[in-house]
């Protein structure tokens, strides 16, 4: 079969974690991996596996309008909203190895804000998910674009990606920057400047 690396969100179907069959797979996984899954350290792992992926991929059943909960507020403000330094923990969907950093997260209210707390939890519904962080950051974009319907969205995410520091090219240091923007964010270049600016002012480098 061909491989298909395409970013759209539809190809990946939302589904809930078959936790027996999990538990199953990871059974056979260990003994194919030529350890004992009877022996005292491993006889819980299938189990304690399956129940840490039906948290870890949580993003894939979690309703949007549950996220927001109502808090979408009408307000005469138009300056730039930004949060910034959001940690996430997300799985690559390549080798199912963790990438985590932070996400930073602008918009331009059009005469609608939304609740502080519901952005963060926005980053965790497309975080926790089998991703790419390409994907990632174009989803949260596009999420508050289409809700909020500002002047314009930014979002910049940061990550080290294990896959690459624990196996293949093994290169610790190696960060990862992605940005998506929308709106008056990709139209003005002074607009997209402030929000550069804020978000590396006082910046600490990731440290994991």
């Amino acid at each position: 079969m061909e491989f298909n690396d395409d970013l759209d969100d539809v190809e990946i179907a939302p589904t809930n974690v078959d936790v027996d069959k999990v538990k199953g797979l990871m059974y056979d996984l260990i003994k194919a991996l030529g350890e004992d899954p009877e022996r005292e350290g491993l006889k819980n792992t299938p189990h304690r596996v399956s129940r840490m992926f039906t948290e870890l991929l949580s993003g894939y059943t979690t309703d949007p309008q549950q996220v927001i909960n109502g808090a979408l507020f009408n307000i005469n403000y138009d300056e730039m909203v930004l949060v910034r330094d959001i940690e996430f923990y997300s799985l690559c969907e390549h080798h199912m190895l963790p990438f985590l950093g932070r996400a930073h997260v602008a918009y331009l209210p059009a005469g609608k804000v939304i609740g502080l707390s519901k952005i963060p939890r926005i980053v965790d519904m497309y975080a926790r998910r089998l991703q790419v962080q390409e994907r990632m950051t174009r989803q949260i974009a596009d999420f508050l674009q289409k809700t909020l319907q500002p002047q314009g969205v930014a979002v910049v995410v940061e990550a080290v990606h294990l896959c690459s520091m624990m196996r293949g090219v093994k290169k610790h240091d190696a960060r990862m920057t992605t940005s998506a923007m929308h709106g008056a964010f990709r139209a003005n270049l002074a607009t997209r400047q402030e929000f550069l600016d804020n978000i590396s002012r006082g910046a600490k480098p990731l440290q994991f």
